[in-house]
C-alpha cells in the first residue's frame, strides 16, 4: 500500500509539472503563430489528456474511483478506472510510437525533396522551421541533383505564406531559385502531401524533410496521399518545445484516426 501510494505521488508530480510546462509552451503558441484557432484547438486535447493522467494518477494513489459507496457506485468507478487507464495507456502508446518515429532515419538519394512548412510565428520563421531549412541545405550537398519541394500556405497578414518565407531563407543562403518548387496553398499536413503529389512522380522515392517529431504523421500522411517510396530524413528540433510537440502530434493522430472510424 505505501509503493502505491509512493508511486502515485511521483505520478501527480509528473503530470502536474507537465501541465504547467505544456501551459507555457502553448501559451507561448498561441499569442504568436499564425493558426490561433488550431493552436486553442489542440490545447485543449492537451490539457483533456493532462487531467485523464493527473486522474490516473491520483486513483493510483488512493483509489478515489472505488473508495467508498454501494456497490452499484462502486461498480461505475471500476468503469470509470478502466476507462481513465483505457485512455492513458492508448495515449502512452501513441507518445512512444511518436517519439520512437523521431529517431529514424533513412539514407536518402532521391530526386525530390518535400520540406514541410511551419506556422510562421509573428511573421517570422520558428526556430523548428529554420533548423529544417538547414536539413534541406544538408540534403542539397549530399544529393546535388535533387530539387526542394517547399510546401506550406498559412499566410500572415502580409501575405507572405510558409513556403515564401522558406524559398526566402534559402536563396539568402545561396540556394539557386532553380533548385527550388513552391506548394504554397497548403494549410494541413494533408493537404502538404496531396498538392505535393500532383507535382512529382509518388511511385518515385522521394526525400520528407520535417522535424523529428512530425516525421511518424508525416509518413502516415504521405502513405494516405499515395506515396510509396517515402523516404526519411528528419530535422533537429527544439528540445524545450519537444514534449509539447510530441503530444500536438499524438492528438493530431489520433483525431486523424477517430475521422476514420
Amino acid at each position: 500500500m505505501k509503493v502505491r501510494w509512493i508511486i502515485g505521488n511521483i505520478c501527480i508530480m509528473i503530470t502536474v509539472v507537465f501541465n504547467v510546462y505544456l501551459s507555457l509552451v502553448m501559451t507561448h503558441r498561441i499569442q504568436t503563430v499564425v493558426q490561433k484557432g488550431a493552436a486553442m484547438r489542440v490545447f485543449r486535447y492537451e490539457l483533456l489528456a493532462c487531467v485523464i493522467f493527473f486522474l490516473c494518477a491520483l486513483d493510483l494513489r488512493s483509489g478515489i474511483f472505488t473508495l467508498k459507496g454501494t456497490l452499484p457506485l462502486k461498480m461505475l468507478g471500476w468503469l470509470l478506472r478502466i476507462a481513465a487507464v483505457t485512455v492513458t495507456a492508448v495515449l502512452l502508446y501513441f507518445i512512444g510510437r511518436v517519439t520512437a518515429g523521431s529517431f529514424i532515419r533513412s539514407k536518402p538519394a532521391a530526386d525530390n525533396a518535400l520540406v514541410l512548412g511551419l506556422a510562421l510565428e509573428n511573421g517570422r520563421p520558428a526556430d523548428d522551421l529554420l533548423k529544417r531549412l538547414d536539413t534541406a541545405e544538408k540534403y542539397l550537398k549530399e544529393n546535388p541533383e535533387a530539387v526542394l519541394i517547399l510546401t506550406g500556405g498559412n499566410p500572415d497578414d502580409t501575405g507572405r505564406t510558409e513556403a515564401m518565407v522558406m524559398r526566402e531563407v534559402l536563396t539568402a543562403h545561396g540556394i539557386a531559385e532553380e533548385k527550388l518548387r513552391m506548394e504554397d496553398r497548403a494549410k494541413t499536413t494533408w493537404e502538404n502531401f496531396r498538392n505535393a503529389a500532383k507535382m512529382v512522380d509518388t511511385a518515385k522515392p522521394v526525400a520528407v524533410i520535417t522535424s523529428n517529431y512530425h516525421m511518424d504523421r508525416a509518413v502516415l500522411t504521405a502513405q494516405r496521399a499515395g506515396f510509396t517510396a517515402i523516404l526519411r530524413y528528419p530535422a533537429p528540433s527544439s528540445f524545450a518545445g519537444f514534449g509539447a510537440n510530441v503530444m500536438w502530434e499524438v492528438i493530431a493522430e489520433l483525431s486523424g484516426l477517430l475521422r476514420k472510424l
